[in-house]
Parts: structure tokens; sequence; C-alpha cells
């Protein structure tokens, strides 16, 4: 189909009057305008070296509030990477901060004692080491051929120091990052005269995925973790399928994993996801939660949970 010309009536060559009626009107609006951003200039107040000054002044202010908010972001992050200890452990061994991986702990900082502190300076070298992705740990090597139990979370390490002296025969390998719990860990060992603990800093999944052999661990304990209550939070508890698959590859047959938690509605999960788990099978005959076995002591954080008339559920799957 052909174009139809603008104006049928007008023959080709012909001139229309009417096409520079647009154009024209356009420039004489556009005068119209300038003429009035003139007025409007002429007519406005004019600036006094007071109010130039007053707009340099808040300008100036602002420019120095941002650059006290970078300084401080950028305090904040140094602090995040150094060490708090030299030989110590690290701020961030693995740079966790960098992996696009949903984690189940929330790094914290807080106050140092001074016994921790000189555990942290004498012991660490000796018994306390950094995940940091980049080798193969020989177990067999680090605890003298004893078995070795992997404890992840060991909060401010009383019940794993009292596990190691009850204990002696068996090594623990202790994961967190709470330098504090870290420093008091070391220092109630070396108190109890324990050689069979060792200490973890970081994140347990680059330890379990990276640095552990297949079938290097006879147990995992994992007591007390975060519970994550909100529901949008539920996504970040250790206790997940994809967590088992990784920990069974570790785990030797027969292998026990024992979990601890006062928080009902993750005790509930825990048992779900670990009954259908298929490399795991419930000790307890009734495919419930198991007692408190002896081995396990009482903690601080439990008893507080028990005076707060919360329920403690132990549950103890063997690796098939």
């Amino acid at each position: 189909m052909s174009e139809q010309p603008l104006n049928p009536s007008t023959e080709p060559g012909a001139h229309d009057e009417t096409a520079g009626a647009p154009a024209m009107n356009a420039a004489v609006d556009a005068a119209a305008v300038d003429a009035a951003a003139v007025d409007a200039a002429a007519n406005a107040p004019a600036s006094t070296p007071e109010d130039t000054a007053a707009v340099d002044t808040a300008d100036a202010e602002a420019a120095d509030a941002a650059a006290r908010r970078a300084a401080s972001f950028d305090r904040q992050r140094r602090l995040r990477q150094e060490p708090r200890f030299p030989g110590g452990p690290a701020a961030d061994p693995a740079g966790s901060h960098h992996e696009r991986r949903i984690r189940s702990f929330q790094p914290r900082r807080s106050r140092v004692t001074v016994g921790q502190q000189d555990a942290l300076e004498r012991l660490w070298p000796q018994w306390g080491f950094d995940i940091d992705g980049l080798s193969v740990l020989d177990l067999d090597q680090m605890f003298g051929g004893l078995p070795v139990v992997l404890e992840i979370g060991f909060g401010m390490g009383e019940a794993t120091a009292q596990m190691a002296a009850d204990d002696p025969a068996t090594g623990i390998l202790a994961v967190d990052v709470h330098t504090p719990g870290q420093g008091n860990l070391l220092r109630l060992a070396d108190q109890a005269g324990s050689t069979n603990v060792r200490v973890a800093n970081g994140d347990a999944i680059i330890l379990l995925r990276e640095m552990l052999k297949p079938e290097s661990l006879d147990g995992l304990r994992v007591y007390f973790p975060d519970p994550w209550p909100k529901v949008r939070h539920h996504k970040r508890r250790l206790i997940q399928p994809d967590f088992l698959d990784l920990v069974a590859g570790r785990m030797k047959p027969g292998a026990v994993i024992h979990c601890a938690t006062d928080w009902e509605p993750y005790a509930e999960q825990m048992l779900e996801v670990l009954t259908a788990h298929p490399r795991f099978e419930n000790t307890r005959p009734d495919g419930g939660y198991a007692p408190r076995p002896a081995f396990r002591p009482l903690t601080r954080f439990e008893g507080q949970g028990l005076d707060k008339g919360h329920v403690v559920h132990d549950l103890l799957f063997a690796r098939v």
C-alpha cells in the first residue's frame, strides 16, 4: 500500500500556506518563555554575601560529615579484616564474606579477658588454626591417632573442655568464630592438662568441604545451634539436607551425629530432616528423641533455658 500525502487536497508541488504555521507558533511561544525568564531573573532578589556564606558553610558541613562516615566505614572494614591478636585467630581466614552462600552463624566481637588473651597468645600456635580452605588436614597426625569428633559451635567452651578431660582417648576438633570463647576453651583445656583439643577458627562448612578427608570423623556434635526462630531466617539453620549430605561424606560408617536444642520447633525440624536422610539412622528404636547422654555436660546456656521452662531435646543418629 502506497503512503498517502499529509494533505490530500494539495497537489504535488503546490504551496501549502498552513505548513509553516506550527513552526511560527512554536517560535512565538519560545520567545514568550524567554522573556518571562528574563523578567523573573530581573525581579528576583539579589543574593547577599551572607546567603553565599551560609550555602558555603552548609556544603562544607555536608562534605565533612560524608568524609567522617567514609572514614568510619573504612575503619570498621579494617577491623573486620585484621587479627585482634598477632599470631592468633584471623578475623576472616577464608575470606568467607565474599562467598555467596547463606551462613548459619553471625560473627560478633566482645571483650576478651586477660586470661583468654594470655591463652590465645601462648597456645594458639600449638593448638589453634584458621580455616582457610587451602590445605587438607591430617587428623591422625594432629591428634596422634585418636578417634576425632568434630564439634561445631562450642560457645565459651566449658562443656567442650569437660568432655575432653573426661574422655582423653577421644580427640575433639572444636570450631567456632567467637574469639573470647576460643581463648576460654584453650585456657580451660590447659588448666585441666588436656592435650586432645584443637580449636579451629572460621566457617565449619569450609572445613568440612575443603579441609577434611572422606570418612575421617568418628562423630559430630552440634549443641544448641542458633535456632533462627523467625520464619524468614529458617534457611540459615545449620541442620539442613545439604549440610547432612556434606557431613555424611566426612563421617565414618557408624559414626554418630549428636544434636541438642532447647528450641522446640528447631528440634522438630532436626528430627524430620535427619529421619528423612538416607545416610542416617535414628539410634532410638522408637524413632524419637534420646535422653541426654551422660557424656554431654549440662551447659550454662542449657541451665538458663531450663530455668525459663524450656525443654531440651537430644538427637543421636548413626551414619549408615
